[in-house]
């Protein structure tokens, strides 16, 4: 696999989707949870859908459960707390393992070519997030810590590019 436009995902309704769809647009890959410190972060990842959506951006939530067991409901459960608390209106996808045997290959892929701090590939926590350029390269791996507002000027460097 050489880009993310290699890999197929399935929505939250369970409609496989793949990848090579979005060729062209710049992708915001991001493991979340609902029951999570950082679960805020949906409010400031549907600004950068509304703010940049139009110009290209396409941000992605892949729901995990394994971190804290923050994610435990079924697709409809989580689909609609996105929803109703905090107006998600990106594209939300199944539910995810990003560690481990079971890891979905979209995320085992993007350990291996953007590895976090020091090195190292696993995925330490919930909303742990990857910009993806139009061409299906990795620009940047964030933290968890990394809020969505503080990653606007390399979004906009990436829809000009």
């Amino acid at each position: 696999m050489t880009s993310v436009f290699d890999f197929q995902a399935q929505t939250i309704e369970g409609a496989d989707l793949p990848l090579q769809d979005l060729h062209g647009k710049v992708l915001l890959i991001v493991n979340t949870a609902s029951a999570c410190g950082f679960t805020p972060q949906f409010a400031g990842l549907e600004e950068l859908h509304k703010t940049y959506g139009e110009r290209g951006l396409v941000v992605m939530g892949f729901p995990c459960n394994q971190f804290g067991s923050q994610d435990p409901g079924s697709a409809q459960e989580i689909h609609t707390f996105c929803q109703r608390n905090y107006g998600v209106s990106f594209p939300m996808m199944a539910k995810v393992e990003v560690n481990g045997a079971g890891a979905h290959p979209l995320f085992a892929w993007l350990k291996q070519v953007a590895p976090g701090l020091l090195g190292t590939e696993g995925i330490k926590w919930n909303f742990t997030k990857f910009l993806v350029g139009k061409d299906g390269q990795v620009i940047k791996r964030y933290a968890p810590t990394d809020k969505p507002a503080g990653m606007a000027k390399d979004i906009e460097a990436a829809l000009a590019a």
